[in-house]
């Protein structure tokens, strides 16, 4: 080979080995920039993320944000807000007011052995029954309607309730009765009136709500769920010095079992207790 030949073949080879090496850089070159690319996007991503999490972290909760909705009342209610619910006979010259939370098993008890009878008066004009609602159960402090964090089932429950007492009385005290009976009232622990469709599987039992389209929506959109809140804090307006539940109160004074502190808790009991308020 030719001194000319070989240097022409060495200088070939050192531009392909330039070249070479510049397609190596370029690659290097895109390939940091992906990964640049990549990691920013890794960052945002994870920046976003931790956002959002803070974003629905700090959101207030349904109830917490319910607090400041304006209070839809149900029918069949007087008062601030709706929060005034008498039921009976506008002949009754007494009312007697009855202190229930709907997740209280006492009130469960109280609602199995004695409902029927309070019918009965209602019904024979003996009195009028003013309902107190309460959500302390929930967590909820008595009478101040402090969100707590032990469930929501009383707020969800008395919400339906509403929702049935747009219906009518008669679907409203049916419906309570259902939801405190042995088949559909849960334990205190089990926060199962939380559940909208637990609530309407219970009111399909009363024949005013079953299949209930008005009814069911209203309890699917929380219609009452304000209401609800302002009927539990409506436990500082009534000033009646109540402290549990179930509660009675007539002519302002809280009905107990001679010789003790506690409602009571049997038909024989609570004629007695009424038959002595009623003279009072």
């Amino acid at each position: 080979m030719s001194k000319r030949n070989s240097q022409t073949a060495k200088t070939a080879a050192r531009e392909r080995l330039r070249a070479e090496r510049e397609r190596e850089a370029k690659r290097a070159k895109v390939r940091r920039q992906i990964i640049v690319a990549c990691s920013v996007v890794a960052v945002l991503a994870a920046a976003g993320g931790i956002g959002y999490a803070v974003v629905q972290a700090n959101k207030p909760g349904h109830w917490e944000a319910v607090k400041d909705e304006k209070v839809v009342a149900p029918a069949n209610t007087t008062g601030t807000d709706g929060t005034t619910v008498v039921i009976g006979k506008s002949s009754a010259s007494k009312t007697l007011k009855l202190y229930e939370d709907p997740r209280c098993p006492i009130c469960a008890q109280f609602e199995e052995n004695i409902g029927p009878t309070i019918k009965k008066d209602l019904a024979d004009g003996k009195y009028k029954i003013q309902y107190v609602g309460g959500t302390f159960i929930d967590g909820d402090s008595l009478g101040k309607g402090t969100i707590g964090s032990r469930g929501e089932g009383s707020k969800n429950a008395m919400s339906a309730m509403g929702a049935a007492l747009n219906v009518s009385t008669d679907a409203f005290l049916e419906y309570k009765t259902a939801l405190y009976s042995k088949k559909w009232h849960p334990e205190e622990t089990d926060d199962k009136f939380k559940s909208d469709d637990y609530l309407i599987q219970v009111a399909n039992t009363v024949p005013a709500l079953k299949n209930n389209t008005k009814f069911q929506t209203a309890v699917k959109n929380g219609t009452y769920d304000a209401w609800a809140l302002a009927m539990s804090k409506s436990w500082d307006t009534n000033k009646d010095g109540v402290t549990g539940t179930p509660s009675l109160v007539m002519n302002g004074k809280i009905l107990t079992v001679p010789g003790s502190q506690n409602p009571p808790m049997t038909a024989q009991e609570y004629n007695s207790v009424i038959a002595a308020a009623l003279k009072g």
